[in-house]
């Protein structure tokens, strides 16, 4: 549970909650206006808390937050609103009444995801029924702000997906409160993202902890998943300092037992970027981090490969002199 609110606080993130709640209400009467807005207020949420608000928040008598994390990013106002939803649960109703109401609208998942994540494992519904049919909204909306940090090469998201990660994948009470099928698909999307949010530390925990996949005969185990799915993301990696990140990752993979299939896949995403050129046009600095990473994790190839060069240069020789 977060950190009991001083009633000063409260009352300004009452008042922030009441502004919320009123742009949800024009985004609702007015369609033509929906997506500005609501891009508004995923913009407003996401930002940090500015010294105005801190002064509020941070209460120096009564401290109720750090003006940093515990993994020393600046707390943004979807921190303190998340922990101001499940301090005061009832004051969110409407509000996800309302991002119900607009959910086919781009960036409503988004917004849900960001204030009511806590809320969904941490109070208990009066209808338990109600988190099974909001959980693919939550795995939705933070596929959709992770990768805006993957875009922008920020960790401003970084809070969400420790939270997602250390106090739900990690506790399986909390994670049975979301349909089976969405505790798959977020253990999928935080697959994707451990090596970005800078979690391989965690990996070992985290395989351990994998749901029953139904089709597992066919794709393998958790650790086969895992691999498929930073294979699938390193693919999708269009920035380069991201890119080069999840490569100086990848040696957490060593000594994984996965299928040839799977080891096959990971060497052919791999081996793409080791060559200038499409599909991927990777940089050189790509390009040496990729046949690192090769090396590193499949050594028998280091050898074929000064091999084929040893072979090469003899037949070049042979041919010069003839001998």
């Amino acid at each position: 549970m977060p950190p009991a609110l001083t009633p000063r606080a409260s009352a300004y993130l009452g008042a922030v909650a009441l502004q919320i709640e009123k742009k949800l209400q024009r985004a609702l009467t007015s369609p033509s206006q929906s997506r500005s807005l609501l891009k508004e207020l995923f913009a407003d949420i996401a930002l940090e808390v500015d010294d105005r608000a801190k002064d509020i928040i941070f209460d120096d008598e009564d401290v109720v937050y750090a003006a940093e994390d515990r993994y020393g990013c600046a707390v943004c106002f979807y921190d303190v609103l998340a922990d101001y939803f499940v301090c005061m649960p009832q004051n969110g109703k409407s509000i996800i009444d309302l991002v119900v109401q607009l959910w086919s609208q781009s960036f409503a998942s988004n917004i849900f995801c960001l204030l009511f994540h806590k809320r969904m494992f941490e109070v208990q519904f009066d209808n338990p029924e109600v988190v099974l049919r909001y959980s693919s909204a939550l795995v939705q909306g933070a596929g959709n702000v992770f990768w805006i940090d993957i875009q922008t090469n920020a960790r401003r998201f970084l809070s969400l997906f420790h939270y997602l990660l250390e106090e739900v994948a990690f506790h399986s009470e909390r994670l049975k409160k979301i349909s089976p099928q969405a505790q798959r698909d977020l253990f999928l999307l935080l697959s994707r993202f451990l090596f970005f949010y800078d979690s391989a530390d965690k990996l070992e925990t985290f395989l351990k902890q994998f749901p029953d996949f139904p089709n597992a005969f066919l794709i393998g185990g958790a650790q086969d998943i895992f691999v498929t799915e930073i294979a699938d993301q390193l693919q999708k990696l269009k920035v380069e300092p991201v890119l080069l990140d999840y490569l100086s990752h990848i040696d957490v993979l060593q000594g994984l037992e996965l299928r040839v299939a799977t080891s096959t896949r990971l060497k052919a995403c791999l081996y793409s970027f080791t060559s200038p050129g499409g599909p991927m046009y990777p940089t050189r600095a790509v390009r040496h981090a990729a046949w690192d990473a090769l090396n590193f994790l499949f050594p028998v190839r280091l050898f074929f490969t000064f091999t084929m060069i040893a072979m090469i240069f003899r037949f070049f020789s042979e041919a010069e002199f003839g001998t």
